[in-house]
């Protein structure tokens, strides 16, 4: 596996510790995890379509721009 060093600020490392640990995983997933939704986000953009959060009923509660 390759190995990435980056430098974030002292606030992104702090939300990425707890998100992590809300989710019971390490950094290194949280990070895969973020690289694929954006990943997925990208190539539906281009395919025409929208990132959305919606609710048990499918109402959209949240358009995710800006990807």
């Amino acid at each position: 596996m390759a190995r990435l060093n980056v430098n974030i600020t002292e606030e992104l490392n702090t939300r990425l510790d707890n998100l992590a640990e809300r989710d019971g995983i390490t950094k290194s997933e949280l990070l895969r995890k973020a690289i694929a939704l954006v990943e997925l986000a990208v190539n539906e953009k281009y395919r025409g379509n929208k990132l959305a959060i919606t609710d048990q009923e499918q109402h959209v509660l949240r358009e995710i721009v800006g990807v």
